[in-house]
């Protein structure tokens, strides 16, 4: 059992332990948060996932503030602790939002605390210090352990209060719970119920440009799930995106309200849907997509692929065109955006020519120094796809420069 020493007040000494233990244990800190993290996740299989969710950053920074603010407690009593309470606040919210009790979250502090304890054990052997101030840290520790779980559990109370009185909270309860890492939670069911909410097969996830108008919310039917008040708006739909559906959302955006609707997916694929979704309004304030009221991913599934990871695109574009490196930059370009159209069309060179206007004997020539560089690398299937892909990502993005003018001579 652990310790049951009083919980100290915030910024209270952590007695009798010296402040020269805070310097013998502040190096060992990136170590053991390291240690907790793989321990943690081994026994609770449930953090390793939302560990690769949405909220993994701050998952991630509420343990290192809760190791870091307890030395400090040692080094400098009355130290503020404002951020690591509000992270703490937030482990307690997102049990709730999970459908957890707080058993699971109490066991992975206290476990946290037992590999905390290995460590100074083994900090203490190396600095020989005495065993009274080893047993002092364990009472501190597990006290620190007690005052951790109280800040937690304003956060999950303060959701179960909301969500227990409110058909709306459990509603955006129910949409944190379908967009968090997969699988969704088992407790998922019983929150539909409890939200009059039955859970689709099918969802089409919408993403909004903030700030949304007061009347959006108006216009919307009463199954679709929406978080509204936050730096990037979206919205549920149940099952796919109808002609009634589309009608509803064109009439609810109606006043300035932008826009991307993305694929329907299984409920536990929504995550994604929503992702893609943020990435084509991205891609449209870019300029790599046009621009309208309601975009679509369905119309732009390619493009996401291409520009998903723009600087693998880049090693892969550098690799792929490396036999051209030693070509001033004006020829380079010019070869660059004839084989782009070259490869993606298969066309001849009238056509090519046309196309970059430019004389088909122009093309000629420069298919010839394009062959004369790549060798058999444009016969091989692997490496001609590679540059297809590289060729038309560099496109999107406007990096392939321009063609010769009409009639222009190669040099």
């Amino acid at each position: 059992m652990p310790s049951t020493a009083r919980a100290p007040e915030v910024g209270e000494p952590l007695e009798p332990l010296p402040k020269e233990f805070a310097a013998f244990m502040r190096p060992e800190l990136p170590g053991l948060m390291k240690e907790i993290r793989i321990e943690v996740t081994r026994a609770y299989p449930v953090y390793g996932r939302l560990l690769n969710g949405p909220n993994a950053g701050a998952i991630r920074q509420g343990v290192e503030q809760a190791l870091s603010a307890f030395v400090d407690r040692v080094d400098e009593p009355g130290k503020n602790a404002a951020l690591r309470d509000e992270l703490l606040r937030k482990f307690g919210r997102v049990e709730a939002y999970e459908g957890r009790e707080l058993d699971t979250l109490q066991g992975a502090y206290r476990l946290g605390a037992r590999i905390a304890l290995r460590r100074a054990k083994a900090v203490g052997q190396q600095y020989r210090l005495s065993p009274t101030v080893i047993l002092a840290f364990a009472d501190a520790l597990f006290a620190y352990v007690d005052e951790l779980e109280a800040i937690s559990r304003e956060g999950y109370v303060e959701v179960q209060s909301r969500a227990s009185s409110e058909v709306p909270a459990q509603r955006r309860r129910l949409l944190h719970l379908i967009l968090a890492a997969p699988p969704l939670p088992q407790a998922l069911p019983g929150l539909c119920e409890a939200a009059a909410w039955p859970l689709p097969a099918e969802v089409t996830m919408v993403a909004l440009r903030s700030p949304v108008p007061e009347h959006l919310e108006a216009g919307l039917a009463g199954d679709v799930l929406m978080d509204l008040d936050i730096p990037q708006p979206h919205l549920l739909i149940p099952g796919g995106l109808t002609p009634e559906r589309q009608a509803m959302l064109d009439a609810a955006l109606v006043g300035g309200t932008q826009g991307a609707v993305g694929l329907t997916v299984p409920p536990a694929q929504a995550a994604d849907s929503i992702r893609w979704a943020r990435r084509v309004l991205q891609l449209a304030d870019e300029g790599v997509v046009p621009d309208a009221p309601l975009l679509r991913c369905e119309d732009h599934l390619v493009t996401l692929w291409l520009l998903s990871d723009p600087p693998l695109v880049a090693q892969l574009a550098a690799r792929e065109l490396a036999p051209l490196d030693q070509l001033p930059a004006s020829r380079r370009d010019r070869l660059v955006e004839t084989l782009r159209v070259h490869i993606s069309t298969r066309a001849p060179a009238e056509q090519v020519g046309d196309m970059l206007g430019v004389h088909a004997q122009t093309v000629r020539y420069r298919l010839r120094n394009l062959d004369a560089r790549f060798g058999d690398r444009l016969a091989d299937p692997a490496h001609r796809f590679a540059l297809e892909a590289a060729l038309r990502a560099l496109h999107l993005r406007g990096g392939a420069g321009g063609a010769g003018g009409p009639g222009g001579r190669e040099e």
